[in-house]
């Protein structure tokens, strides 16, 4: 099992090059596409990233992301360009 998860990463990884310039949305996002798009986050983090959002809802700020457990300000900022909370929703 852990050997599929690596080649999954792997893949994910190595195609993220096909993807460049298309941030990936941290809202909606799976933990391995998170894990492809952001410098300095690995799949377990990825995967905190992920089970944060189930626990308190979509991230209103990127900012937001230094909240997650092993995620700081300074890997927010590294990522900034590869990453987005995807198109703002009309509130009722």
């Amino acid at each position: 099992m852990n050997l599929l998860k690596s080649l999954l990463l792997s893949a994910l990884l190595f195609s993220g090059a096909a993807f460049a310039g298309a941030p990936v949305n941290v809202n909606t996002a799976d933990a391995p596409a998170i894990a492809a798009a952001m410098q300095g986050v690995g799949l377990k983090k990825a995967e905190a990233i992920v089970a944060y959002r189930k626990e308190h809802g979509a991230f209103k700020s990127l900012d937001q992301l230094a909240s997650v457990k092993g995620i700081g300000l300074k890997t927010v900022e590294k990522n900034r360009e590869s990453i987005t909370l995807g198109a703002p929703t009309a509130s009722k």
